[in-house]
């Protein structure tokens, strides 16, 4: 049992980047941006490709590269030729996957067996039994503190302000193309890195890896706003972390337990993600029905 956990602690780490970039294209830029599947594909493609080339570490940062690329493309279909941010993100994806066979040699996946990784390295330098854990722990924290003092940044309240109402931005000199392109770089990016380390932290890359990843996502990040509360950047980042970890430790005990059928699981999140997005508007309709119950029987009552 403290294997599965160790193991459910290193994934929640490690996949916490995509709801902090959903949080980032999602909540602050209120785009729903469908790149992410394909773009956490690449982002482990281009790792597992040159790790096996012998580049474990300059893998990371390339894959970085590659996914912010993707969101460019995304954001160029979207500000330049306007074409709705939902198509958008599904076009860029459907291309993304001819690109990631490319980036795999033509495979539909990629091994690294007997190869060096960056969690093969850290271990040979000396951080113990819990490497994976350690290295992905760093990792995630750094990014979500970097986040944090971005969005502080001026360009960062102005992606803020897109997101908030685009009209004062472009009233007050700024340009959403340019804010939007770089908040869905950035989202894009993030969501690489964690296909990367997640690539290299199990030594192989998939095509169809990414699949659902993007509602998995909003599961952790609304989990996490539920459990930590919306409000300040610093807070919605811990939430994001808690989310991803808690989404991760729930898996794992469903799994252990055999409470659902392993096939049902993606169902069940895609529930409580509709559920947990729809809350907003579910609560008034539901208030009102409360009341209406209460007052017919107060009448019943006299």
């Amino acid at each position: 049992m403290l294997n599965i956990i160790e193991t459910a602690l290193e994934l929640g780490m490690l996949y916490a980047l995509i709801p902090m970039a959903l949080f980032l294209s999602f909540r602050v830029l209120d785009i729903a941006d469908l790149t992410t599947d394909g773009s956490f594909v690449l982002g482990a493609a281009v790792s597992v490709t040159l790790a096996g080339a012998g580049h474990p570490i300059l893998a990371i940062p390339a894959a970085i590269l590659a996914g912010g690329c993707a969101g460019f493309i995304t954001a160029f279909l979207q500000t330049k030729l306007s074409v709705p941010s939902i198509l958008a993100g599904i076009i860029t994806n459907t291309g993304l996957y001819t690109i990631n066979l490319m980036a795999m040699g033509w495979k539909s996946n990629a091994s690294l067996l007997k190869k060096d990784t960056i969690f093969s390295l850290a271990r040979d330098a000396g951080l113990g039994g819990g490497y994976k854990l350690i290295l992905g722990t760093v990792v995630t924290v750094l990014v979500g503190v970097l986040l944090v003092l971005f969005l502080k940044t001026r360009l960062g309240l102005s992606i803020r302000a897109t997101g908030d109402n685009p009209d004062m931005v472009r009233a007050s000199s700024i340009n959403p193309t340019f804010t939007i392109s770089v908040g869905l770089a950035l989202a894009n990016a993030m969501t690489a890195l964690s296909g990367a380390m997640v690539g290299q932290a199990q030594n192989a890359a998939d095509i169809n890896g990414g699949t659902g990843i993007v509602v998995v996502g909003l599961a952790c990040l609304i989990i996490g706003e539920t459990v930590v509360g919306r409000g300040a950047i610093p807070r919605e980042v811990l939430a994001v972390i808690v989310g991803s970890i808690l989404y991760r430790l729930l898996y794992a005990v469903v799994l252990y337990t055999k409470v659902v059928p392993v096939g049902c699981l993606k169902l069940v999140t895609a529930i409580v993600v509709a559920l947990a997005i729809a809350a907003p508007s579910l609560k008034p309709e539901l208030a009102l029905r409360a009341r209406r119950r209460s007052a017919r029987a107060e009448q019943e009552v006299r």
